[in-house]
Formats: C-alpha cells, structure tokens, sequence
C-alpha cells in the first residue's frame, strides 16, 4: 500500500497539539462567511505563548489585534467582521466603500516574518486573471500594515458544506475533479501553486461552476511550502474528490468534519470504502493520490501533476447528469358505477329506495325559453328593418367617385391601424462611452438575418447591473435617414436572470458623451432570449442606441468564459406609416 503525503491536507506533526493549519479551518478564511463556532482556547494565543514567540525573534501580532469593526483601509476598505485571528494575520469581511460591494481582506503586520512573501503570492496571483480562482483585487503595504484584498462571493457554497450533507452523485463529482484539475494545470503552468487545496478552499456556485479560492495566498499566509508543489496539489485533489465519493477524508485522521479511514486499514480505494461509487471516478482518485510512483490503482500509472490528472478525468467516458424525477400524478378518486353489478356467489342486495327523477321541460317550454324566443324574435325584426334602411339609403345617395372608401372599423368602432413596416439598418457601431470595446467586429452579425452569428459582451464578475462598475455596453445603429420609428425586437443569445435594455436616439453614428444626454425612446427587460421594445408614439429617428445595463449569468462556452455576459443574434426595427 502507498505511503501518503500530509502536506496537502494540512496535516502536520506539532509535537501531539493540533495543528495550527487545520484550527485554521474552523472559519471561512478566504471569502464566504460561515457561522461561528464555540470559541476554541487552544486557538487563541495566549500571553505565554505571544511572550514564548517574541523571544524566538517572532514579531508579536499586536498590531492585528487592535484592528476593529468599522476601522477603515486606505479610507475605502471598511472592516465589518472577524472571521479568522490565529498566528499573526487575521482574515476580515469589509465593504469596498469606493464600489460599494463586499471584499475580503487578510491583515497581518508589515513586520511579520511572512508579510513580504505574502505580498509576492497575492500579486502573482492577482496577475493570473483566471475567472476559475477567486480573484486578488489589491496587495498594499500601508500603515506599518500588511493587507490583500480578494473578492468576496456571499452566493456560494463551500464544498465544506456540501460534504456535510452527504456523498456526491457521480455527475457532481466528475465536475468537482474536471473543474478544479483544470484550473489548478492553469495556474502551474503560469508557476502558481496552492499548496493548501482543502474542502474550505473550493466554492461551488449557484450555477454548478466550482471557483477555488487562496491560490498562493493561504500558503503565504501560514508558511507553507512543498519541494514537489504539483504532486501537493494533484493529491489534495485526489483527496477532495475522495470525499466527495465516500464523505470520509482519506486518512486516518478526521479533517473537515469528515471521519478518517479507520487506523490500520490503509488507504481503500472508494468503491471499498461506500458501495454504489462510480468505479471510473474511484481510479482517477487512487491515481491522484499516488506517493513515490505507487498506486492502489488496478491497472493505469498514477498522476503527479494537475495537467496529468485533467488529461486522465477528460479521457474518461462522460458522465451525464441524473434524470430530472418528476412526481407521478395521484390516481383518481375512486367513484362508484352506475350499472348494476352481477349477484352471482353474493348475497342479493336490499333493493335501495329509488329517488324521483324530475324531468326537465323541453327546450324553450319553460317561461324563461318562451321569453329568450320573443326577444330573438323582436332583434331579427329590428336588424332586418335597420338592414332595409341602409340598402335603400345608399341606393338613393349613390356613390361618387369623390367619396373616400371607408375605413375598416374593430368591433369596438376604432379604427384599424395600418401595419408597421420593417426598416433597414445602413451601418452600426458599438457604443463605449466608459471603457473598452466589446466585440467591435461583429457588430455586423446583429443584423445580418443570420441566427447562428452574433455580437457578444465580455464576461462580467458581477452582475446582472453592471453598474458601478461599468454604465453599460451598445450598440448604434444607422437607419440610412430620418424615420418614424415604432419598435425594435431583439434575439438574444443567453436567457436567465434578466437581461434590461434601453432605446436612446442618438445624433449620429459616433455619438459623444453618456446616454443621459439623449432622448430615452423606450425601455424593456427580459428573462428568456427575446427582448421587444414598443414606443408610446412613432419618433423621426435616424440613428438609435441599444444600450444594455443588466445582463444575465451564464455558464462557459466555447468563446468566452463563465460570468454575467450577453449576446446579440438579430435586430429588427419596424416604422409606423407615413
């Protein structure tokens, strides 16, 4: 049986006390918050021990601690919660006053033994710009002060959580292992490393995409190195996707809230551990937590690096997602017949008191019926009179060629408005008052009548209001001259969430300052791919903005990334009549 590594499961020999790293878990340090535990005594550092590490030449961490609720970063970050204080740093929830959104901040003093190595992973990680990590927004050294601030997700969920409830169907465990090799071979190949990949380090979004958080950063933070970082990494997620098949961590000793393997046993393959588990998916986990080229695997080589292990869960065959199980409908109540059943082999049935059927009186014999027929009677003779009347009053008057013809009337005497015609667009351009273009090229595509080309947005972080970050992304379009313009449907690519769009008449092709300063034509949202705007009245327009503030959350494709993103297949315009 293989020999396992600690060092990615943060399992370290502390002369019998419990490791530092692993009371480091106990809150969510990296951005979600969790409930707070009970106080733990032994993870607070005590007067002893502050004085025992000053004298080793350890700064002391009284800087940290005066920090408070409310203290305030470069007069922008304010402190709002204290999630994590253990060995010299502390990890805060904060509002970023500036964009008025929530961040995360570590602090730790600009003196630490630790605080410059920090400095460097969070800006190497801030470089990396992979949408799959949880991003690096600042790295500052202010104030005798040491602070990285990261984004702060509030609608995911720790995998920590997810193992709590249970083990992972097959499809959710494929994702989590695709997902996260995936990432972590990115980040390798730029020369980054986690080195602490725990079950606390990885969220799962509401839309299924698994974003891993502290890449370079959490290591810094607690001193943590590898001599084989890929190797660390690759058997740290081994281990995640161990527990998410069995919901028991892959060693002896329990971590996460989840129990060890029991002692003496070794290290069990899953499909041995629970019964039910994919057999493909328990491989690919004893190939990730292969040590020193040995492997509990029955045939294929074990996987040292991130790169190694996506290439192996990719030549897996695809696990698809479980059937959606819809309730069976409840069976009808039961209802009694009215033919007379058969008394053969039974006791013959008293004969039942037979209630007296009243007879219905025929159709139109009642007093209402003979009432119904004199009033139908009484509007024949009075339409047939009034018929009489306008025959004979045109055949008098006659018609004149001068005479117009008469206009076709709705029932309820209004008249019928002339059909909208369509209008064609001369030229386009995208519109970016407030930062840079989108996807200029294709442009062209968003009328083109061809639905499989399209003009597409960037991928946001956040959303689905781009603002404050951005006032919004457009188009105008050229309508070749003036016209009456009534309306504008627009196909769209993504559905869900919304996607909220404003109509503005511009001045030209190229038009200068914010959409504040034109005239708002119509406005509309939507949550499907269709988004149609109607005017109040027809407007002479010549050129139009389409000018998109919200765009809906939408999953990775092949040209873009996971995020809040939008795009454009057709736009029609249609004019009132002269």
């Amino acid at each position: 049986m293989a020999e396992r590594s600690t060092a990615a499961v943060d399992v370290a020999d502390n002369s019998g006390d419990d490791p530092l790293t692993a009371k480091a878990d106990t809150a969510a340090t990296d951005g979600v918050a969790e409930e707070r535990k009970k106080a733990d005594p032994s993870a607070e550092t005590t007067k002893d021990e502050a004085a025992d590490r000053k004298s080793d030449g350890e700064p002391s961490s009284s800087t940290a601690t005066e920090l408070h609720s409310g203290h305030k970063l470069a007069k922008r970050y304010r402190l709002e919660e204290c999630v994590t204080r253990l060995d010299g740093f502390s990890s805060w929830r904060a509002v970023d006053e500036k964009l008025r959104r929530a961040v995360g901040v570590h602090i730790l003093p600009a003196d630490h033994p630790r605080a410059r190595s920090v400095l460097a992973a969070a800006r190497s990680a801030a470089l990396l710009g992979d949408p799959r990590f949880v991003q690096v927004l600042d790295a500052v050294e202010e104030n005798d002060l040491v602070y990285v601030v990261h984004e702060w997700l509030p609608d995911s969920t720790e995998l920590t959580a997810l193992l709590a409830a249970g083990p992972m169907e097959p499809h959710d465990a494929y994702q989590l292992v695709s997902q996260v090799s995936q990432a972590m071979a990115a980040a390798h190949r730029e020369g980054l490393s986690h080195l602490r990949l725990t079950p606390s380090a990885v969220l799962r979004s509401s839309t299924g995409q698994y974003r891993i958080r502290g890449l370079a950063v959490n290591a810094a933070l607690r001193g943590i190195s590898a001599e084989r970082p890929q190797r660390t990494d690759t058997e740290a997620i081994g281990a995640l996707l161990y527990a998410a098949l069995t919901q028991r961590w892959p060693y002896e000793s329990d971590a996460y809230g989840l129990s060890g393997l029991p002692k003496g046993t070794g290290l069990l393959a899953p499909d041995q551990v629970r019964a039910g588990v994919h057999r493909g998916l328990s491989e690919i986990a004893m190939r990730a937590l292969a040590n020193d080229g040995a492997t509990a695997s029955r045939q294929e080589p074990p996987c040292t690096t991130p790169d190694e292990l996506a290439k192996a869960v990719a030549a897996m065959p695809r696990i698809r997602p479980p059937e959606p199980e819809f309730p069976l409908p409840s069976p009808p109540e039961y209802q009694r017949t009215t033919y007379q059943q058969g008394t053969y082999g039974r006791p013959q049935a008293h004969p039942a008191v037979t209630q007296p059927v009243v007879v219905p009186p025929p159709p139109l014999q009642s007093r209402t019926g003979k009432a119904l027929k004199w009033a139908v009677s009484a509007l024949l003779i009075a339409a047939l009179g009034l018929g009489s009347w306008q025959i004979a009053d045109r055949l008098l008057q006659g018609n004149t060629p001068e005479t117009p013809a008469p206009t076709q009337q709705t029932p309820d005497g209004d008249e019928k408005p002339e059909p909208a015609k369509p209008l064609t667009i001369a030229a386009a351009q995208e519109y970016a008052p407030d930062g840079p273009l989108q996807n200029a090229n294709n442009v062209g595509a968003t009328y083109d009548k061809d639905p499989s080309t399209y003009w597409r947005t960037k991928s946001f972080f956040e959303g689905p209001v781009l603002a404050p970050f951005r006032q919004g992304v457009g188009i105008v379009y050229d309508l070749g001259s003036e016209q009456r313009l009534a309306s504008v449907s627009i196909d769209l690519r993504y559905g869900g969430n919304h996607t909220a769009a404003t109509m503005y008449a511009a001045d030209s092709l190229s038009p200068g300052g914010s959409p504040d300063s034109m005239k708002k034509l119509a406005t509309a949202t939507t949550s499907g791919s269709s988004l149609p705007m109607t005017l109040k009245s027809p407007e002479k327009v010549r050129y139009v903005l389409i000018w998109f503030t919200a765009l809906p959350h939408s999953g990775a494709d092949q040209y873009s990334n996971a995020g809040y993103k939008q795009a454009v297949t057709n736009v029609s315009f249609k004019g009132a009549p002269a």
